[in-house]
């Protein structure tokens, strides 16, 4: 009986396989779980809206993109979005994650801090993927790393309102300047950003059955650790 129900399992897989008209299946889709499948629409939309804010923080600082010849903002979308992300850059220092962000504030940098930003947002929540360009069952993610991720934004959306140079300017704009019409077009980016990374860790709690360790403050702390 049980070999008879395997046997048909079987039949029924290869049957899909080798029958189906549509171009869209993979036969590694049948061991994909529901999860999995929430958790590469989350990465997806998260990619797309870290593309648009490049875009949007080249096009608010084009100074950044001067400082490095022949680049343009094609290029650096290039660059900073691939995956598996096994290239790390000598200009950023060999920098990623939080460490990347960290030297697009520093006062002494004098490279691309559009580019260390963007550089170290994505990989810092690639990482909280587990690094993973696809998930699979076995994949499990963990909330603490997802919600981390969520938190650290925050800190990073605060940073970017208060952290000047010595000349009393922001490293890096992106709320409007004094008398333009207010812009909150980069507020709801970075929010969606912390909503889809929430609402992943609370998946993925509710999955696992582990409490997220929630932190209260924001405002002044460092970045969150995330590991795999």
């Amino acid at each position: 009986m049980i070999i008879s129900k395997f046997f048909l399992t079987f039949l029924c897989i290869f049957l899909l396989s080798g029958c189906s008209t549509s171009s869209e299946f993979h036969i590694e889709n049948l061991a994909k779980t529901d999860i999995d499948d929430v958790s590469e629409i989350h990465m997806h939309q998260v990619v797309t809206l870290l593309r648009t804010l490049t875009v949007k923080l080249y096009k608010k600082n084009p100074y950044e993109l001067q400082k490095v010849q022949e680049q343009t903002i094609d290029s650096r979308l290039n660059q900073i979005f691939i995956c598996p992300v096994d290239k790390k850059y000598k200009e950023l220092e060999f920098k990623e994650g939080r460490d990347a962000i960290l030297l697009g504030f520093e006062p002494e940098f004098e490279g691309d801090r559009v580019f260390a930003l963007m550089v170290g947002l994505y990989t810092m929540i690639h990482t909280s993927y587990n690094q993973k360009c696809e998930l699979f069952m076995l994949d499990y993610l963990n909330a603490q790393n997802l919600y981390n991720s969520a938190r650290n934004i925050e800190i990073l959306v605060w940073r970017l309102n208060t952290r000047k140079n010595n000349d009393g300017r922001l490293f890096i704009l992106t709320n409007s300047l004094k008398g333009e019409v207010k812009n909150l077009t980069y507020e709801r980016l970075f929010g969606k950003l912390i909503s889809l990374q929430d609402t992943m860790a609370l998946i993925v709690s509710d999955r696992t059955g582990r409490i997220i360790k929630k932190m209260a403050q924001i405002a002044g702390m460092a970045f969150l650790p995330i590991g795999i």
